[in-house]
């Protein structure tokens, strides 16, 4: 079954911050995205395209919209939704008063199930369709979340957090209990319709080196999975991790003498890193998620888009609730952008929007899957409206040229510009 989108249309086709310019994206000011089962069968301009239409494929039009591919989220935690906005506190001292007692409560699984719901409302609401999700030590967490989305065929990747020391006795595990959990829950949910699941220690203060080698173990019997973690966060964590581990150079030297690397691994925030780490990350492909508003948020410190782009680091967006402040990707590319001018460095709006799509899909393995408009791509998309407050339709109203549209959005957008989200050709969110 065929259906066609029309409206103004945005995508990219590679990065923009590198040598193609223009070039990296694809724009129609009045477009048609044609869908076959859920998949895109062509993208182009609507005149063009409209009289090779069959009379029976309805076209949906969209009108005063702006239709993207749908963003990725590339960092963000489901059990800390009714924490997001808790005041005052760096990483550590956060994770004890907030963080620890909030992931406490997803033992339950009916808990569970009803967060899990607001969590991908919320999402959707902000026209997130794919991301990188850490749900708590429970496996009831990572069954409640992945039944929801298996419900609304979401493409999205969890795992359930390992972690056997430095936190309460209720959150823990053990080196054994995380890999047999973890095993069950790849057999149970890995690759079963559009799930995925990352092996997930939470990060080095709260593993032992017998859990590390679980992780280990598991990438190796599993692997195509994904490893998600932290690295290089805040100051202190930097401090307990080299404490914890002092044969290890440094902070990565942790995750890579455990074989934790690679190109299916993503590490989030990389804020403190030394330049034997960044090198290092880049001779294994390993991915990186940028989380601005959360590392703003926590006090934590600004991260390097330039020292990434130097290493041909792949680099993905992440909200990061609830150390993040909000689930919106435009509200945390606005706070890139003034990470970036703070480090005097540079970041157009497009490059912003290419690292929430294209950038983000690339940097989980995806982009042969979701990202963009080529043709076999599955159709998860957005609408966004330009006029969604009127300061903002004010603002675009005013604008010279799409470049300017999209970081007048990223500055002042949030969710009430998401006017559709659309999940394999179907309607998951309405906003009016």
């Amino acid at each position: 079954m065929q259906q066609a989108h029309r409206s103004r249309i945005l995508h990219f086709l590679g990065d923009p911050g590198g040598q193609l310019g223009e070039k990296a994206y694809e724009y129609f000011e009045d477009g048609l995205l044609v869908i076959q089962e859920g998949h895109v069968l062509k993208i182009g301009d609507a005149h063009d395209l409209m009289p090779s239409l069959s009379p029976e494929i309805k076209v949906i039009k969209h009108n005063n919209t702006l239709l993207l591919p749908g963003f990725v989220d590339t960092h963000i935690h489901f059990p800390q939704v009714e924490i997001i906005a808790a005041y005052g506190e760096q990483l550590m001292d956060w994770l004890k008063k907030y963080a620890f007692p909030a992931e406490e409560k997803y033992c339950d699984r009916k808990y569970a199930k009803q967060m899990a719901r607001i969590f991908i409302e919320q999402l959707l609401r902000n026209g997130t369709t794919t991301a990188l999700v850490f749900c708590s030590v429970h496996p009831e967490s990572v069954d409640a979340f992945f039944e929801q989305c298996g419900e609304k065929n979401l493409r999205m990747i969890a795992g359930k957090v390992m972690m056997d020391r430095n936190c309460p006795s209720s959150l823990r595990d053990t080196a054994e209990t995380a890999y047999n959990d973890s095993k069950n829950l790849i057999d149970k949910w890995h690759n079963k319709g559009r799930l995925q699941y990352a092996v997930t220690p939470r990060f080095a203060v709260t593993s032992t080196p017998a859990q590390l080698a679980m992780a280990r173990k598991l990438m190796y019997e599993y692997p195509d999975v994904y490893l998600q973690t932290h690295l290089s966060e805040n100051h202190e964590e930097i401090s307990l991790v080299l404490d914890l581990f002092p044969e290890c150079k440094n902070y990565l030297d942790v995750y890579d003498r455990y074989d934790l690397l690679g190109e299916r691994s993503v590490f989030a925030h990389c804020i403190h890193l030394g330049g034997d780490e960044w090198k290092r990350l880049s001779k294994t492909n390993s991915n990186l998620a940028f989380c601005p508003s959360s590392n703003l948020f926590l006090g934590s410190g600004l991260f390097s888009l330039e020292k990434a782009d130097e290493q041909n680091l792949t680099v993905g967006i992440g909200t990061d609730v609830g150390g993040g402040n909000n689930f919106s990707v435009l509200q945390t590319l606005g706070d890139a952008y003034k990470v970036i001018q703070l480090k005097k460095e540079k970041m157009s709006p497009m490059r912003g929007l290419y690292l929430a799509t294209l950038g983000g899909a690339k940097s989980l393995g995806l982009s042969n899957k979701i990202g963009n408009f080529e043709s076999g791509k599955e159709a998860d998309f957005v609408c966004l409206d330009s006029a969604a407050t009127p300061l903002l339709e004010m603002r675009t109203g005013n604008c010279s040229d799409l470049s300017e549209e999209i970081f007048a959005l990223s500055m002042l957008g949030d969710d009430r510009v998401i006017k559709e989200t659309w999940i394999a050709g179907a309607k998951a969110y309405e906003r009016d």
